[in-house]
Parts: structure tokens; C-alpha cells; sequence
């Protein structure tokens, strides 16, 4: 199948953020984007990458490392 392009609003609404948020990480360079002319478009690919390599993974709780109840 082929690569789906998203735009920006396509992306913020994934976000559940206003359109500033992801036109922020474009311009702070900080997600991958193609330009196509004066239009900017973000690969499905490269949000999903995005959102793996900013997912910080569960800690267990204080209690839980005591051995404790939950």
C-alpha cells in the first residue's frame, strides 16, 4: 500500500492538538516532512515513528517496588 501523506491539520487532529503544536515541530526541524511545493506534508510513517521515540515507558509505583499492595 502506498505511503499516506498527512497534513497538517490531518496531524494535529491525531494529536489532539491545535494545528501550532505540529507546525512547531516542523519548524523546530524536530519531525520529518516533505514539501511539496508551498504544501507541507508528514508521513503516517514518520508520526508513528514520532510518537514511539517519545513514549517513555510506565515506572512501577513506590508501593509497588516495596512489595506493597496494590
Amino acid at each position: 500500500m502506498p505511503e499516506q501523506y498527512l497534513t497538517v491539520a490531518q496531524v494535529a487532529e491525531r494529536l489532539g492538538t491545535s494545528e501550532r503544536f505540529p507546525r512547531r515541530l516542523i519548524a523546530e526541524r524536530r519531525i520529518a516532512f516533505v514539501k511539496m511545493g508551498t504544501h507541507v506534508r508528514i508521513a503516517e510513517s514518520t508520526l508513528a515513528a514520532y510518537l514511539t521515540s517519545g513514549t517513555v515507558p510506565a515506572v512501577p509505583s513506590r508501593r509497588d517496588r516495596r512489595g506493597g499492595n496494590a
